[in-house]
C-alpha cells in the first residue's frame, strides 16, 4: 500500500512553466522605452511652450477699439517679448501694456503670476519716450515742438494736451484712434517695466495679416 502510493506521488505530472522568449522579452522592453521617450517629449514640448509663450512670443487677442484702424477688435497679435531686454522701445511702437489703473474699462485679463489676481492689458502706440515732450494740439501730436506726421490716424480728437515731459525710464502710449482710447493723456506715462513686449505681426483673421 506504502508503495502504490510511492509510485503515485512519482508518476505525478509537474505543470508547465512557461517562460518569455528572447523575442518577447525584446518587445516588451522596446514598448517601455518607447513609453518613457514620449513621457520625455510631451514633457520637454510643454516646458518649450511655457519658455517660448513667456520669454519669446505670445499671441494676443485684441478686445478694444483704442488702435482701429491699425488694429480691429477680435484680431490677434503676435508680441515680441524680449526684444526691450536688448534695445529700448523707440517712438511709434506698438506695444502691450500692463494697464496702470486698478479697474481700468478696457483691455483684456491675465492672470498675473504673481499678485493671484487678474490685471489688464493694454495695446497702444509710443509716442515718446524719457525726456521727450508731449504736446497735443488742434489734433495733431508734437514731440519736441516738432509735428509728427501720423498716417495711421483716421479718427482725430480735437482735445489738447500738455506740454508734458515723459520721466526717466517711461514711455508715453496712445491709442490711434484717439477720441476713444484711454491712454497717457489720462493716466500718465508708463514705465519701461511695465511694457510686456512690442506688437509686430497680425496673423488673425487671415485677411487681416499685416506687419505692424
Amino acid at each position: 500500500m506504502a508503495e502504490n502510493q510511492a509510485k503515485a506521488v512519482d508518476t505525478k505530472i509537474e505543470p508547465e512553466v512557461k517562460t518569455e522568449s528572447k523575442e518577447e522579452q525584446s518587445l516588451s522592453k522596446k514598448a517601455l522605452s518607447f513609453l518613457k521617450e514620449l513621457v520625455i517629449l510631451v514633457a520637454v514640448a510643454f516646458v518649450l511652450a511655457f519658455v517660448f509663450k513667456t520669454f519669446i512670443f505670445q499671441p494676443f487677442r485684441v478686445e478694444m477699439s483704442s488702435m482701429t484702424p491699425t488694429i480691429l477688435p477680435n484680431e490677434r497679435v503676435l508680441v515680441n517679448k524680449f526684444l526691450y531686454r536688448f534695445s529700448k522701445p523707440s517712438n511709434g511702437d506698438v506695444v502691450t501694456l500692463y494697464s496702470p489703473e486698478s479697474n481700468p474699462e478696457t483691455g483684456f485679463n491675465i492672470m498675473h503670476l504673481f499678485s493671484g489676481g487678474p490685471r489688464k492689458i493694454l495695446i497702444k502706440r509710443i509716442v515718446a519716450t524719457e525726456g521727450q515732450t508731449v504736446l497735443v494740439k488742434q489734433s495733431k501730436l508734437y514731440v519736441n515742438g516738432k509735428e509728427i506726421k501720423e498716417s495711421y490716424i483716421k479718427f482725430k480728437d480735437f482735445n489738447g494736451f500738455g506740454p508734458k515731459k515723459v520721466a526717466k525710464n517711461h514711455v508715453f502710449v496712445m491709442g490711434d484712434n484717439r477720441p476713444n482710447s484711454k491712454d497717457s493723456r489720462m493716466f500718465g506715462s508708463i514705465k519701461k517695466s511695465e511694457l510686456l513686449g512690442k506688437a509686430f505681426f497680425v496673423y488673425w483673421p487671415p485677411p487681416s495679416f499685416k506687419g505692424l
